[in-house]
């Protein structure tokens, strides 16, 4: 179809018909409004990871909208920015319009860091001008509110790795220290000597590779006399280009901010930390991700353990690996499908694909249309090949559609019915994730055990 979705206007009171007001090449995504005759449309298309961005006239419907942006959506160092909304009278946001110009204001993801911006956009020429980017390369700067365009001045937070954010207002236009606004302590001291690293490496297919490395404050780097075991944690995500797969949106500066699920705390107890392991699975033209997404994932984990070990930090044969919910799926097939692991820790994850029947994260096709794939990729499958520890845990009630309690129950009988080494938690009245004080502490200690009996101590 050369053209997907079409957007009427119903008028007040709503007695006459909707009017034809615009129309997309792709999927709707959405409009935001500036004045009665500028507009700014969006649209995506899922399978090739497209997004435009179109400008329009809502009082001119007869011409169409114009494109001023046609990109992947996944390539975040080609990122635009969005455009900066402002609150009308009737307290909506809208599009901050000075004259003919609008502001984006963007991530500022590159190769050599993260440093982010506000381009002044004219829609006339429809041509960028920047009006300030973030220098800092010690710290992190995440800009919160454009304050005044004119005079330089915007709201933004900076942190460190050991910084906790605060918000300062800072001037483009002035050479003079940011101004602070908050002054909040960091209330994890404790951690406040933990050394933090992203680190870089290649899959063996060359896609381009990273994740936030952290050591004891005691562990001696120069020396290395001892090997650390490892918890690596990771989430894996579909692309559809090697490019977008490769590209980093870690910033090493950004604050040490540990949360119930978070794995860091095992580096207070002497183990090496892989947080936010890149796991791309990546399907280019017309293959999907998914046909080889077992491959896929076993490359990343062993890129990883590569990655680390090559530095002298660890030792390999005390490797653990972990996952919330699709995490968990992945934590699962890695145990199954590799010997790269001493154990696991799968939370609120899906082991069974034939329960998700009609597509699943970013499958689209069903289980009718590839059961090939949908077979293999399902652990419970293959439960006969698990033989490596591994720690399921689940929320009793858990209400999201592709993760209910039953996958933990179905997999951890099948996994026993083979011997394998299994425990499973059941955390009453929880959801997909967990919120009980009584709950997270729980995890906390289960974790802890698994990890001090089946990795750390794993050969005494």
């Amino acid at each position: 179809m050369p053209y997907r979705d079409f957007v009427y206007q119903w008028e007040a009171p709503f007695t006459d018909e909707p009017s034809y007001l615009t129309k997309t090449i792709n999927r709707f995504g959405g409009i935001d409004w500036g004045k009665s005759t500028l507009a700014v449309l969006s649209d995506f298309w899922w399978d090739t990871r497209n997004t435009k961005t179109y400008i329009f006239d809502p009082t001119k419907a007869q011409e169409e909208p114009k494109i001023i942006f046609d990109r992947n959506y996944q390539d975040q160092y080609n990122n635009p920015g969005d455009f900066d909304l402002v609150k009308n009278k009737a307290g909506r946001f809208v599009l901050r319009l000075e004259g003919d110009h609008g502001f984006l204001v963007g991530q500022g993801y590159r190769a050599d860091g993260q440093f982010p911006f506000v381009d002044q956009y004219d829609f006339k020429t429809l041509k960028s001008n920047r009006i300030f980017e973030s220098s800092y390369t010690d710290k992190q700067l995440n800009i919160s509110r454009i304050i005044n365009p004119k005079k330089g001045e915007f709201l933004v937070s900076l942190q460190s790795a050991t910084e906790y954010p605060n918000y300062y207002i800072i001037n483009s236009k002035k050479r003079i220290a940011p101004i602070p606004v908050t002054f909040f302590k960091n209330p994890f001291e404790s951690i406040a000597g933990v050394y933090k690293e992203v680190i870089t490496y290649k899959r063996k297919d060359g896609v381009e590779l990273n994740a936030t490395l952290y050591l004891p404050a005691d562990y001696n780097r120069e020396e290395k006399t001892e090997k650390l075991p490892m918890v690596m944690w990771a989430y894996p995500t579909e692309y559809k280009d090697k490019q977008s797969a490769g590209q980093s949106t870690t910033n090493p500066n950004e604050f040490i901010y540990p949360f119930y699920g978070s794995p860091i705390y095992w580096v207070t107890r002497g183990y090496a930390i892989l947080d936010n392991a890149a796991f791309p699975i990546v399907g280019e033209d017309k293959e999907e991700p998914n046909d080889t997404f077992l491959e896929q994932l076993v490359a990343n984990a062993e890129a990883a353990i590569d990655a680390v070990d090559a530095m002298g930090y660890i030792d390999r044969d005390r490797v653990a690996v972990g996952g919330h919910s699709y995490g968990a799926f992945m934590t699962a097939n890695l145990l199954t499908h590799s010997n790269l692991f001493a154990a696991g820790i799968a939370r609120s994850g899906a082991y069974n694909r034939t329960l998700t029947p009609f597509g699943f994260q970013a499958e689209q096709r069903n289980y009718w249309d590839v059961p090939q794939v949908y077979n293999a990729m399902s652990p419970f499958m293959h439960a006969d090949k698990m033989k490596t520890p591994m720690l399921l845990i689940h929320g009793a009630d858990d209400n999201n559609p592709g993760t209910h309690t039953m996958q933990s129950e179905r997999y951890f009988n099948a996994l026993k019915g083979f011997g394998a080494p299994a425990r499973l938690v059941l955390l009453p009245k929880e959801s997909h994730g967990y919120a009980a004080k009584e709950s997270v502490l729980h995890v906390l200690w289960e974790q802890d055990c698994w990890l001090e009996n089946y990795v750390k101590n794993r050969h005494k």
